[in-house]
């Protein structure tokens, strides 16, 4: 009867993980590594193919996985390298621009960005991704929608679910520095 209980509960937490969380009313925070809402108004839902498919059709890739950066308070002469990020080839790397809130600064310069990816088009498609189940793409892909771009892929499977599709990625640069 244990065993038959506990079955009981995994299959119960089973089922209540599989379910994706709705979408909230404005911007996502801490924790940003969690289950993802299954839609995002105003956007298209893209899976791995659909990706590659809207980037063959001329649409830019956006990766906003944040930014491993130097860490405050490092003593002088301590050497430090920023880590390597890997990103889907051909994307552009926004790190930073998908915070539940960003300062006037940091909006202002993910705006920017936007402007001189799609040449001032807010009709011109883009896809924001970072992970699989984080919510930096949700809210990058929001803040451009809730900004008048009318042609949003939201990417939730990000470079995870692209590597294992296709097998491959690229070292990134970052496009602009969104500051914290």
């Amino acid at each position: 009867m244990t065993r038959l209980a506990a079955l009981a509960l995994l299959l119960a937490a089973a089922a209540a993980h599989a379910t994706p969380p709705p979408e909230p009313h404005g911007f996502r925070g801490e924790p940003y590594d969690a289950p993802v809402p299954a839609t995002l108004a105003g956007a298209t839902v893209l899976d791995s193919e659909a990706a590659a498919g809207w980037q063959a059709d001329g649409a830019t890739l956006i990766d906003v996985m944040p930014q491993i950066r130097r860490p405050n308070g490092l003593p002088a002469g301590t050497l430090w390298r920023d880590p390597e990020h890997d990103t889907i080839p051909g994307a552009v790397w926004l790190p930073g621009a998908g915070y539940e809130r960003l300062a006037p600064q940091a909006e202002s310069a993910f705006y920017a960005a936007l402007d001189r990816l799609t040449g001032d088009n807010r009709a011109a498609p883009l896809v924001f991704f970072c992970k699989s189940d984080c919510w930096m793409s949700w809210n990058a892909a929001r803040r451009a929608i809730l900004r008048g771009h009318s042609r949003v892929g939201w990417f939730p499977g990000g470079t995870d679910a692209w590597l294992a599709f296709h097998g491959t990625s690229e070292p990134a640069q970052p496009f602009a520095d969104i500051p914290d």
